[in-house]
């Protein structure tokens, strides 16, 4: 037997495996075309109670993602030959003024504005309003 009729063998073999086992499961997958390489699989697990806005909330399967917060004084634009000119002791102008609370960005999403405290010589921020969720969901479209 020659080594592409093995491997033609074992897909096969495989693919019988893998339809045995779909169809022991008697969740509906095995009505699935076969063109597409996908199987339906039902969602028995899922109930109203994890839909936005229900009562019981189950955010424990995420609540160990890590996410990037970013405290933001400003911005500016510059052209590529001012930045080549900035060195040690240049001052960069930002939009904003002396006062003004910070941006407090969440994965690049605004979700909060703050102002900057000074506690035991380490900088923080003191949330000052929080963006409601129907706001930040407008804004990402």
């Amino acid at each position: 037997m020659s080594t592409e009729t093995e491997e033609a063998v074992d897909q096969d073999a495989l693919a019988e495996e893998w339809a045995a086992a779909v169809d022991e499961q008697g969740d509906g997958a095995s009505d699935a075309s076969a063109d597409d390489g996908f199987q339906q699989v039902s969602a028995k697990h899922l109930d109203d109670s994890s839909k936005p806005g229900s009562g019981d909330v189950k955010l424990d399967v995420i609540l160990d993602i890590p996410v990037t917060i970013a405290m933001e004084i400003g911005r500016t634009q510059l052209s590529i030959r001012n930045l080549l000119q900035l060195n040690q002791g240049s001052i960069v102008e930002l939009d904003r003024l002396a006062g003004e609370p910070m941006d407090v960005l969440v994965n690049g999403t605004l979700v909060a504005h703050g102002e900057v405290v000074v506690v035991n010589e380490k900088f923080g921020i003191r949330l000052t309003d929080v963006i409601s969720p129907a706001d930040r969901i407008k804004n990402l479209r």
